[in-house]
C-alpha cells in the first residue's frame, strides 16, 4: 500500500531539514527522503581539509545554534555532525538510502517513485540543492589512463594523487582551497577562463560576512539592482592564501583548458603542459530528469519558480542559489526561504 503524506521533502540536506523544522512546528504530516546513507553524508564525503568560509554565527539552521566559537569557521565534519544532530534534536521523520526515480502528478496530488516504493503527497518540496551531478568536460575521455582524474566531489586528500604535476581545472572556492593544500608538496597549475577576484575572510577584525550583513548584501534580493549586479559578478575567492601561492610561485596560473590529449594539457593561449593528475573543479549541473511534470522546468531544464513557488500548484523548490536572496543557498540563509515556503503551504 502506498504511504500518504501531506508533504514530502526530497532531499535531507540543510534546506530539507530547515523545511522539516517549520513543518514539524505546524504539526503537518511529512516525510523527508534522503539519498545518502545518513544525514550529513554529502558533507562527510567532501575533501578532508574543507573549512567553511562563513563563520559559525552564520552557519546555523533555525532553532538550534552550531556549537563552538561563533566567530570561528567550522570544518565539513563539524557541519555533517551538526546536521545529523539537528534531525535528531527535532525528531524529524527522515528516510535515508532512498533514491528518487520519478516525480509525477497523481489524483492525490503527487506520486514519488523511489527505490523503496511509491509515496503519495499533497505537496512536494524539492530540496536537492545545487550540487547534484558533477560536471566534467567531454574531452576527459581523451586523457591517458596513466593520468589520475578526480572531480572535486571525489577528491579527499593528497594521498589519492600520483607523484608529479597536478592540473586543477576551474577556480571556485573548492578549487582554490585544494590548490593551496596541494601546493605545499607538489607542482600545481590552476587553469581558468576568467579573472580571479579575491576578498578577505576578515576585515578590521570582523568576518567579511559580518560586513555583508551590516551593509545588506546578504539580504540583497535577486530582482533588486544590487542583487542582479552581485549575481552577475559571481562569487569571489574568500581569503588570500591562493593569491599568496601565486606570488610565491607555488601555484602557477594557466589559461583556460581547451583539451587534454593523452597526458598533455592544451590551453587557450596555445601553451601546453605534461600532467600526472587532473582535478576537475568544474562545478555541478542540476539533474531534474526524474521530474515528469510539465511546466516545472524551463527550456534550459532549470526550475521555474517565484521565490521557490513553482507554477505547478503544490510543488516548491528550496535551497537554490539566489532563490530569493544572496544567502539563499547558505546554511545561515536557507531558513528564511524555508519559513516562506511552509507559510505558503499552510495557506
Amino acid at each position: 500500500m502506498q504511504q500518504e503524506f501531506e508533504v514530502i521533502i526530497i532531499g535531507g540536506g540543510q534546506a530539507g531539514l530547515a523545511a522539516g523544522y517549520y513543518l514539524k512546528q505546524a504539526k503537518v504530516s511529512f516525510l523527508i527522503l534522503e539519498k545518502g546513507k545518513a544525514v550529513g553524508d554529502s558533507w562527510r564525503k567532501r575533501y578532508d581539509s574543507l573549512v567553511l568560509f562563513t563563520p559559525r554565527w552564520y552557519s546555523s539552521l533555525p532553532g538550534l545554534l552550531l556549537k563552538g566559537d561563533p566567530d570561528g569557521y567550522a570544518s565539513k565534519d563539524e557541519i555533517a555532525d551538526y546536521l545529523e544532530q539537528y534531525s535528531i534534536h527535532f525528531s524529524l521523520p527522515i528516510q535515508v538510502n532512498t533514491e528518487i526515480l520519478m516525480l509525477k502528478k497523481s489524483a492525490f496530488g503527487f506520486k514519488v517513485t523511489t527505490n523503496k516504493g511509491d509515496y503519495l503527497a499533497q505537496k512536494v518540496i524539492i530540496a536537492t540543492g545545487p550540487f547534484q551531478k558533477p560536471f566534467i568536460p567531454y574531452f576527459s575521455t581523451n586523457i591517458s589512463q596513466e593520468v589520475r582524474q578526480l572531480h572535486t566531489s571525489e577528491y579527499r586528500n593528497p594521498l589519492q594523487l600520483q607523484e608529479g604535476q597536478v592540473l586543477i581545472v576551474g577556480a571556485g572556492n573548492s578549487g582554490a582551497q585544494i590548490a593551496v593544500e596541494l601546493s605545499d608538496q607538489t607542482e600545481v597549475a590552476l587553469s581558468l577562463g576568467h579573472q580571479l577576484k579575491f576578498m578577505p575572510l576578515e576585515l578590521f577584525g570582523k568576518s567579511i560576512f559580518w560586513w555583508f550583513q551590516k551593509t545588506g548584501i546578504l539580504r540583497a534580493r535577486v530582482n533588486s539592482a544590487i542583487g542582479k549586479r552581485l549575481k552577475k559578478m559571481g562569487d569571489p575567492i574568500f581569503g588570500y592564501e591562493l593569491r599568496d601561492r601565486f606570488r610565491q610561485g607555488k601555484v602557477r596560473l594557466r589559461a583556460r583548458t581547451e583539451n587534454i590529449a593523452s597526458d598533455i594539457a592544451i590551453f587557450r593561449d596555445h601553451t601546453r603542459l605534461q600532467i600526472k593528475n587532473v582535478i576537475w573543479a568544474t562545478g555541478f549541473i542540476r539533474d531534474y530528469s526524474w521530474i515528469h511534470i510539465p511546466h516545472v522546468l524551463d527550456h534550459k531544464s532549470m526550475p521555474v519558480h517565484d521565490r521557490g513557488v513553482s507554477p505547478v500548484p503544490g510543488l516548491f523548490f528550496l535551497g537554490l542559489p539566489w532563490q530569493y536572496r544572496r544567502g539563499s543557498a547558505l546554511i545561515g540563509g536557507v531558513g528564511e526561504d524555508a519559513a516562506y515556503i511552509v507559510k505558503h503551504i499552510l495557506r
